[in-house]
């Protein structure tokens, strides 16, 4: 194990969050914010810690994909407990388990918040919640990668343990490229959103935290109503880009090099929007009557779906006052979520599909032994190790889930309440139904909880795998070398 590494990449990590500190520090010396002085103190707290942590690197700069997902594990947890501390020294905060659960939930993209009122919050912290979001969402490591040459082609073990998905690869020959020509794609979509937004009349303030909260499908809004409040030409905007922030970003990139044959043959795109227009027609069908007409009922369903499946978690209307039948519909576009290789969260539509096409496969196989039978995603062969990594995925994923819900039964809520507010934090969604629907908050939950529900965000969005092996790492009987 090249703990020297490990501890380079922990340290860069660090002071890079030192950086993204200036964000909320520009913000709040624009609005003249006394909370300066709370985001300088820890911006060079971090730097100071950052050069403690990552030393001089190391000779042999080699790591394996062990040490990819311990690094990305580890990088995450640090980079939480330091984005929590401006919070809770903001004042704004009861304690510290709060600062965390809510700036974990900004960088993993999740959105739930401990908070009921977000409007007294300072400007400069409402940019550092929604500048985490878009952090999180292509990922911190992803950004580094993109400026810093960290570990040459042992660097594509980092980015297969922080990206979504089942599988990650390269776009172009060099990691490095493919980091930087995502983070242009992430940065591009951003901008076009941020401008959109403010063109349809958006305050220039709100525009960019809703800019930056919808590319991290993250949810963390500026007003009490969440988007509520804005026109409906915002909210049509805000729509079509959570749609286009849970597209797998090769779809983009195929775009962008002209193969629009390949592009538009992407399977898990044409799945994911088929997903989108059925919840949307059964949802509006069936709550039509609770608006003004069909053409109001669209917008709000619209949104609301694509809230939901890209896990992004912003709302218009309370949908946890539908009808029990749409309720259960946005229940299951929780799990689905977005695609792979998007910035949103849940198991992912490639998945879906990929274990719906087992399934086929099996029951043809038990009712034709002879026959021989191949699961084909993508115009390609569906690997043995990708249907294994999906299976153990699953099976740690249930795990997992039904631990959590039983550990914050303990603060004898309903079951409606865990099971949601289970759900909606391990899918990085953030609303889930009941006292933690769209109008509630987290801030019912015992500390205990907030944690199990922190360590479910993380879980979440580092799709298991990462935080499974550093909570083994203990128990393994081998040293480090």
């Amino acid at each position: 194990m090249n703990r020297k590494m490990i501890g380079y990449i922990i340290g860069s990590m660090v002071q890079m969050e030192a950086a993204f500190l200036l964000v909320p520090m520009l913000t709040a010396l624009i609005y003249q914010e006394r909370c300066l002085l709370v985001f300088l103190g820890t911006a060079l707290f971090c730097v100071v810690l950052g050069s403690v942590i990552k030393g001089k690197k190391p000779e042999n700069a080699t790591i394996f994909s062990s040490e990819g997902y311990i690094s990305v594990a580890l990088c995450w947890i640090v980079m939480s407990i330091c984005g929590a501390i401006p919070l809770y020294l903001s004042g704004y905060f009861p304690n510290p388990v709060d600062a965390l659960f809510e700036i974990v939930s900004g960088f993993t993209t999740t959105g739930a918040t401990i908070l009921s009122d977000v409007e007294i919050l300072p400007r400069a912290v409402l940019m550092w919640r929604s500048f985490s979001h878009w952090i999180g969402g292509m990922g911190v490591l992803v950004f580094m990668l993109a400026i810093l040459p960290i570990a040459g082609a042992s660097s594509m073990y980092l980015m297969r343990a922080e990206s979504p998905g089942p599988s990650v690869g390269k776009l172009v020959p060099k990691v490095r490229s493919t980091a930087k020509i995502l983070y242009v794609i992430y940065f591009c979509l951003t901008i076009a959103e941020m401008l959109l937004l403010v063109v349809a009349g958006c305050p220039l303030f709100d525009s960019v935290n809703l800019a930056f909260a919808t590319a991290g499908t993250g949810g963390f809004g500026v007003l009490n109503s969440s988007a509520g409040d804005y026109n409906a030409v915002i909210q049509v905007i805000l729509t079509i880009f959570m749609l286009l922030f849970g597209v797998n970003f090769n779809v983009y990139f195929l775009i962008y090099s002209r193969e629009l044959k390949e592009a538009f043959r992407c399977e898990e795109a044409r799945f994911y929007l088929g997903i989108v227009g059925g919840a949307i027609l059964l949802i509006t069908l069936n709550t039509y009557h609770m608006f003004h007409g069909v053409r109001e009922a669209l917008l709000h369903v619209s949104f609301q779906v694509a809230s939901i499946i890209t896990t992004t978690g912003f709302s218009t209307v309370d949908f946890d006052l539908w009808p029990e039948f749409s309720r259960t519909i946005m229940v299951i576009l929780m799990f689905v979520g977005a695609c792979a290789g998007s910035t949103g969260g849940g198991i992912k539509v490639s998945r879906i599909v990929i274990m719906a096409k087992t399934i086929k496969k099996e029951l043809s196989v038990i009712a034709h032994p002879r026959t021989v039978r191949k699961t084909r995603f993508e115009g390609k062969q569906v690997e043995h190790e990708i249907l294994r990594s999906i299976n153990v995925f699953l099976i740690s994923y249930l795990a997992i889930f039904m631990l959590s819900v039983l550990l914050i039964s303990l603060d004898n809520l309903d079951a409606i309440t865990n099971f949601t507010a289970v759900a909606s934090t391990m899918n990085n969604i953030g609303p889930g139904l009941a006292k933690v629907g769209p109008t509630q908050n987290f801030a019912l939950y015992s500390n205990l909880s907030k944690v199990v529900l922190i360590a479910d965000m993380l879980i979440g969005r580092l799709e298991i795998f990462p935080m499974l092996i550093l909570c083994t790492l203990g128990l393994r009987k081998k040293r480090w070398s």
